[in-house]
């Protein structure tokens, strides 16, 4: 894979190299796309025409098995299921597949993106190479994947083929078992009567052969196929003489010799009735072979016939297309005429529509100029108009610019005498304030020294007992112990005596 994006960088980077065989390169490389595309869309129709004959399929076996009115509903209804089971895992494989698929396609176009802008650089290599082991990974995977599955299939189906090989031989050589043979000549007895669109349809003998084998047992004339074996055997052997009977009696010991007797007669007219079947198809094949034959002759007369009238009506609609021709040639002709003949009159009348409105214009223009004239004059004037309203406008603005300067100039000298004035009771009123607490000083200090303390210092006292300590540790003798008959309670405030 890495020898494959080195390859690509390589091809990129010469391609101002290029040599003549490399126009015989892209005809090879064109010649392949081409092939592959008449692959594709073979495997395309391919595909579209089996799917057609699918739908075809299942519609007849919906129609033919699964039938709400068919006999055999209940032993097909297993069958529909694992059906149903079965198209609904395929439906799912079906989605996961076109995930996968989805998957690869984006991992390929994202490596075609990638090749269309090459870079000379070993990261973009490097970039290039993952994306294609990615792709390269997800495409062998998947390859895989349906390999497996296929050899799964094929093996079933193998197994497949085996058992109904199998089984087939079974049917062909009888060895079902007497019990299924009976259960078909149940089905098979003289109760069900004949189709009456198979007596509509097939010949005589074939019908009454059919009633025949209905009535007597099917094809064994109601005995199983052990008992009936042996009985041809003999009777064969015998060339279907009389003496027969003794040796059949000793193979069919549960059967007397009247039975073999019935049986001997129904076998012959079992005979009978079975070479007329085939006497009367072989001839019913005939007239059959006629009959298509003649159908055959028929179609071919009239497709002759209808080849002729085909001939003549293309004649005639190849006469009546040449006749419609030249009524539309000589139709067309005409209406050329009229249409020149119209583009002439409207080429004069608008070469008279452009002189007018040539004239028109000119006046148009002339009617502009003179009002241009005007315009200009008005405009000059008014421009005059408006330099002497400016020159008045500025003189008047100068004007009270000096108005307002002088007028600003007075206020100024009002606002600095005001804040002079300001300033100086600030000043007084600090110095007030100032002297205030020098006087209050003044007259705290006074009053110090007229109200001065002087406390000795005991340091011993800190270790000395408090009142309180030695109240407590005084001894306390010996008291009478009386019963406790009050109670003392805090004093009552005299406000709330008698509440």
């Amino acid at each position: 894979m890495a020898a494959m994006v080195t390859a690509a960088g390589q091809q990129q980077s010469d391609c101002c190299f290029s040599t003549p065989d490399s126009g015989q390169h892209f005809q090879f490389q064109n010649w392949t796309i081409k092939a592959d595309q008449a692959k594709r869309a073979e495997f395309i129709r391919t595909a579209e025409k089996l799917k057609n004959q699918l739908v075809n399929i299942e519609k007849d076996k919906n129609g033919n098995l699964y039938s709400k009115k068919s006999d055999f509903r209940l032993e097909y209804s297993t069958l529909e299921e694992l059906e149903h089971k079965m198209t609904n895992n395929r439906k799912a494989e079906k989605a996961k597949i076109q995930q996968q698929l989805a998957k690869i396609h984006n991992n390929v176009k994202r490596v075609q993106r990638q090749l269309k802008d090459v870079k000379p650089t070993p990261e973009f290599v490097e970039k290039l190479r993952e994306m294609m082991e990615e792709a390269e990974n997800a495409i062998n995977g998947f390859k895989e994947e349906q390999r497996l599955i296929y050899e799964e299939l094929m093996k079933e189906e193998k197994t497949a083929t085996n058992e109904l090989s199998a089984l087939q031989k079974k049917i062909d050589t009888g060895a079902l078992g007497s019990s299924a043979i009976e259960r078909v000549f149940r089905l098979s007895s003289g109760k069900v009567p004949v189709d009456k669109t198979l007596q509509n349809h097939l010949p005589e003998e074939v019908v009454e052969f059919e009633r025949f084998l209905q009535q007597t047992g099917g094809r064994q004339g109601g005995w199983d196929d052990y008992d009936h074996q042996h009985f041809l055997k003999v009777w064969t052997k015998h060339k279907g003489k009389p003496s027969y009977i003794e040796e059949a009696l000793e193979y069919l010991s549960g059967r007397k010799k009247e039975d073999i007797q019935q049986h001997e007669t129904w076998y012959q007219e079992f005979l009978i009735l079975e070479e007329r079947k085939k006497e009367s198809i072989e001839k019913w094949k005939m007239k059959k072979q006629q009959e298509k034959q003649e159908i055959l002759k028929q179609k071919q007369k009239s497709e002759k016939m209808l080849k002729t009238e085909n001939l003549q009506q293309e004649a005639a609609q190849k006469q009546k297309a040449e006749t419609e021709r030249k009524k539309q040639q000589a139709a067309v002709e005409a209406w050329k005429r009229h249409k020149e003949i119209e583009f002439a009159m409207k080429q004069a009348s608008r070469l008279k529509e452009e002189e007018e409105r040539e004239k028109k214009q000119q006046k148009e223009r002339q009617r502009q100029f003179q009002l241009k004239l005007l315009l200009e004059k008005y405009t000059r004037q008014k421009e005059e108009q408006e330099a002497l309203q400016r020159l008045e406008k500025e003189k008047r603005a100068e004007a009270e610019r000096e108005e307002r300067k002088r007028i600003a100039a007075e206020e100024i000298s009002k606002f600095q005498e005001r804040d002079l004035h300001k300033l100086e009771i600030k000043i007084l009123e600090r110095q007030a304030k100032e002297e205030e607490k020098i006087e209050k000083e003044k007259t705290l200090a006074k009053l110090r020294e007229k109200v001065e303390v002087h406390v000795t210092r005991d340091p011993s006292r800190l270790y000395k007992p408090t009142k309180g300590w030695e109240e407590r540790t005084k001894e306390i003798g010996p008291t009478d112990v009386q019963p406790l008959l009050h109670i003392p309670h805090r004093a009552i405030p005299t406000w709330r005596l008698g509440l």
